[in-house]
């Protein structure tokens, strides 16, 4: 089981199955957080397998102990950022240290002592990206006691209606925990400002733009920011900004990234006191022309927003949401999320009133599963189109080829979205392994599963760590209350999106998306095929024999 990808199911836990997937994974020499969330589950009045907690400490320790053969092994302190974390209190977000250290280190100091390699190891992982959920199977068996607000599913507050109409509640639940809040999007307007002060002390002339996903609304609470600089340059001026920055210590130590070998240079930060990660552009005008075009099908689609949070954060907590670590761009997803809404063969992605849950389960299949990465290339231009990669190839420019994930970038004829997406096949993975557990999760059978109302179904591919939770109350803290009145005044719209596609709320669920008219109702797991019913495009004959074939025509 790749922990990044999957996690032990409600119907899987037991203890037989905490303490061998613990025994397992402490003889891998991965970290483990159990003490962590066993406190964390105290706190919130969950159930906890003492015994198998004491078995796990005796073989953790003896494992790591034969590990290390008598050698004490170095281990991460972090001392200076947990007493400094303490000390500045709500000036600083809290951070992996000052989490562990406010859980406790009972259980964790007798294991983490003897495999400290590997907490390292797991530390940078988890420091890099705060949504992280690799290693969640180290949790205990626990019961939620009836709680429906569980400690990794904090959008579920309330009991769902079974199969896939539950599945469309969550979705939206979801949508409006995690949607941008006000302080949010202050904090993120700061970060801005701070910026732009340092590029216009060096260039009063220069343009600065937002761009991405702040620009557009579409982000999460731990997403980037994306900046580019316009002015009179013949090269970017990478290094003088990047010296600006460090004298005015903006940045976190070492954060600052000056990547001028890239194909579009930028320079990567971290902002020093609000951890927000900050990417800065010179000259680039496409990624302000696609913030406007992502808007204009925000529009045109009203179900586009809720599909985007709920696979942005799917791919984030897997590291899959960026070309460099193995993923895939989120302009590449949202292009892909819009090409499937283009060519849905049964429903009208302009109705709100659709049923989110199937359109999600037909995403994860169509990419999953159906889809024919070798010869099929995507087009969204006029109407959306699948289109067989040699005719791709031949308005290409400078002698590239169609990649593996091939979509034609509607703004620049010839280029490729996906080139650098190397890591395509293993997002097609995962998007069979979620397409797997939802389609199993809303079919007839799982109405027998003991914990079917306290478990969510989202849950099972979707969970939030306390580490984000944690940071969006110490944003609500410190930026509640102020001014945003001029949050919207450079194009953002951290808010208004919300309110757009929120709006329609009471109208979609007076129309059951699961009546007598919804495009499909998913069967048991046993009746499902490679060419299962619960797939839109794979649902009509024509286009999956099209994206198997590669013979694309529209």
């Amino acid at each position: 089981m790749d922990p990044r990808v999957a996690w032990i199911q409600p119907e899987q836990k037991g203890p037989a199955n905490a303490l061998w997937m613990h025994v397992w994974e402490t003889s891998q020499g991965v970290r483990t957080l159990s003490a962590q969330h066993q406190l964390h589950n105290q706190n919130h009045n969950q159930c906890v397998n003492y015994a198998a907690l004491d078995v796990l400490k005796n073989v953790a320790t003896a494992v790591a102990s034969s590990k290390s053969k008598g050698r004490p092994l170095p281990q991460k302190t972090g001392s200076v950022s947990s007493s400094s974390s303490q000390e500045s209190g709500a000036d600083s977000p809290p951070s992996s240290c000052s989490l562990e250290r406010t859980m406790g280190s009972n259980v964790t100091g007798n294991i983490n002592k003897n495999v400290g390699g590997a907490n390292l190891l797991f530390s940078r992982r988890k420091s890099d990206n705060k949504a992280s959920t690799y290693g969640m199977n180290y949790l205990l068996s626990n019961c939620t006691n009836g709680n429906y607000a569980s400690t990794w599913t904090p959008w579920k507050t309330r009991k769902y209606n079974p199969g896939v109409l539950g599945l469309h509640e969550e979705v939206m639940d979801f949508y409006n925990f995690m949607s941008p809040r006000p302080e949010e999007a202050a904090m993120r307007k700061e970060v801005v400002d701070r910026i732009e002060r340092i590029i216009k002390e060096l260039w009063p002339t220069a343009d600065v733009q937002i761009f991405g996903s702040f620009s557009t609304g579409l982000y999460l609470p731990t997403s980037d920011i994306d900046l580019v600089v316009f002015g009179k340059w013949e090269r970017p001026p990478l290094q003088e900004l990047e010296q600006a920055l460090r004298k005015h210590n903006v940045a976190e130590p070492f954060s600052i990234k000056v990547l001028d070998k890239a194909t579009v240079p930028i320079i990567k930060l971290t902002d020093q006191e609000t951890e927000v990660k900050v990417d800065i552009s010179f000259n680039v005008e496409t990624g302000v022309r696609a913030a406007s075009f992502i808007k204009d099908y925000v529009k045109m689609y009203p179900v586009l927003p809720y599909l985007i949070f709920v696979l942005k954060q799917f791919l984030l907590q897997r590291d899959l949401n960026e070309v460099f670590t193995g993923g895939i761009s989120s302009y590449s997803l949202i292009l892909m999320v819009i090409s499937f809404l283009q060519l849905h063969p049964r429903i009208d992605a302009r109705n709100p009133n659709e049923n989110l849950g199937i359109l999600l389960i037909e995403f994860f299949e169509l990419y999953g599963r159906h889809f024919n990465y070798l010869k099929t290339g995507i087009r969204i231009k006029n109407g959306g189109a699948y289109i067989a990669k040699e005719e791709i190839m031949k308005a290409m420019i400078n002698g590239y080829r169609p990649s593996m994930l091939c979509i034609e970038d509607p703004l620049l004829p010839g280029n490729d979205v996906g080139r650098g997406s190397y890591g395509a096949m293993h997002v097609k993975q995962v998007f069979d392994y979620a397409y797997t557990v939802l389609s199993h999760a809303v079919s007839p059978l799982a109405r027998s599963y003991p914990n079917k109302d306290s478990e969510s179904t989202m849950g099972r591919i979707i969970r939030l760590t306390q580490e984000v939770i944690d940071y969006r109350e110490w944003i609500i803290k410190k930026w509640g209350g102020r001014d945003l009145a001029r949050t919207d005044s450079r194009g953002t719209e951290p808010c208004t999106l919300g309110g757009s596609v929120g709006s329609e709320e009471q109208q979609r669920d007076s129309v059951s998306p699961h009546s007598a008219d919804s495009p499909m109702s998913i069967s048991s797991p046993q009746q499902h095929s490679s060419a299962s019913s619960v797939s839109s495009l794979s649902g009509s004959d024509n286009v999956r024999k099209c994206i198997h074939t590669g013979r694309i025509s529209r």
